[in-house]
């Protein structure tokens, strides 16, 4: 199964027909993906299910109507179990960015922790998961797929790169942890609850 968000939508590729009598189900060679994702968009639908028996081809058809960006960040973990978050937008979000040419998504995880919180000394402990996510730029419709990685860190030295719109670097418990999801991305919603588990 793919999980894929256009802003508030969740949009669901799957080949278990168990959900078929949802509202939201279609099945994937009877649809027009483009006007579906405009109307769910315009009637702010919450969630679109696509079902279609090989699950990988229609993974492969999805991904053909996007510019693909690949990007990789951290879900940073301190000793005292915090997770690091980065202020930027508005929202509560998880440092990551664009893979450069010739990088591995491991290193480009690793550097964009490093370049948006300040920090130097930070290790990755092992991948968790990709997330998918579509928006528009100039015209042109684009799905973001994001490497996340586990790290560990106990810099407690943390400085913002305001040059990437980022006003705040902070290790938060459980408790703030819960306070940020209420204002941040669903796919980093998503990632965290996974990850830890959130009550």
């Amino acid at each position: 199964m793919y999980t894929i968000f256009k802003n508030n939508t969740s949009i669901i590729l799957t080949d278990n027909l168990n959900d078929k009598n949802k509202i939201c189900f279609y099945f994937w060679e009877k649809i027009q993906l483009g006007q579906l994702l405009k109307h769910a968009e315009k009637n702010n639908i919450a969630e679109l299910i696509f079902y279609y028996a090989d699950l990988e081809m229609m993974w492969n058809e999805f991904v053909k109507s996007f510019v693909i960006i690949e990007a990789a960040g951290g879900i940073v973990e301190n000793q005292s179990n915090e997770l690091l978050f980065i202020f930027r937008n508005n929202k509560w979000d998880l440092p990551k960015g664009k893979i450069e040419k010739g990088e591995r998504t491991d290193e480009a995880a690793i550097r964009e922790v490093q370049e948006e919180c300040g920090m130097e000394n930070v290790k990755i402990e092992e991948f968790i998961s990709k997330t998918y996510h579509i928006y528009s730029e100039k015209g042109e419709d684009i799905l973001k797929i994001t490497h996340w990685y586990k790290m560990f860190s106990d810099e407690t030295d943390l400085s913002p790169q305001l040059e990437e719109a980022i006003t705040e670097v902070v290790w938060k418990d459980k408790i703030q942890i819960r306070e940020a999801l209420l204002n941040t991305y669903p796919n980093i919603k998503m990632l965290v609850e996974d990850l830890k588990k959130l009550d």
